[in-house]
């Protein structure tokens, strides 16, 4: 059995406005940082090799809670398309993204990627590290990690979630042989350093 722990970046300016940042590569604020640099990832975790997604905050995430970062490109974010950089409240007045929300694994931003094409990317990755057979973390993005819950879960993305993810804390997944995903523990809280 292999365990997969999923952290996502700390805090950016678009996150403090509301924006979704998708692929765009915003840096995390130094004030998440410096919070972030008197932590770290609970024992276990913390010994793991650590992937991060390419874009700059998740490098940077990892390197403020002292892991050393392994960028691999499987991890990036969902790209937003269109819909990038744009508030919630901004697209709510889009009639399409009322009607495109609704469709679960298959809200798709006009020259963007849906939920489901996000698992279709992180499938080959998920089976590689079951393949590898070694426990490991990845620095990721909200996208990522919700498309794995759906994975894990068998959650086709619509209504409440199957838990409540604290996005401050660790989750833990195991993956089977073929590389699914299954719930092991989460909301796992960083510690004092």
């Amino acid at each position: 059995m292999t365990l997969l722990a999923l952290y996502r970046h700390t805090r950016t300016s678009w996150n403090e406005a509301g924006r979704l940042q998708g692929r765009a590569d915003i840096p995390a604020l130094d004030s998440a940082l410096a919070k972030l640099g008197r932590q770290k990832i609970p024992t276990p975790y913390d010994a793991w090799p650590w992937f991060t997604s390419p874009l700059t905050r998740t490098r940077q995430t990892a390197t403020a809670l002292g892991l050393e970062p392994l960028p691999d490109a499987a991890l990036i974010e969902t790209h937003w398309g269109d819909y990038e950089g744009k508030t919630l409240d901004d697209l709510s007045h889009l009639g399409d993204f009322l009607e495109n929300e609704s469709r679960g694994l298959d809200l798709q931003p006009p020259n963007g990627e849906s939920p489901r094409q996000v698992q279709d990317r992180l499938k080959p990755w998920l089976r590689l590290r079951a393949a590898a057979g070694v426990n490991c973390g990845a620095m990721s993005h909200k996208g990522v990690i919700r498309a794995i819950l759906a994975l894990a879960y068998d959650w086709p993305m619509l209504g409440k979630p199957p838990v409540k993810l604290d996005w401050a804390c660790l989750h833990v997944f195991r993956l089977e042989a073929d590389g699914l995903p299954r719930p092991e523990q989460m909301n796992i809280p960083l510690v004092p350093r």
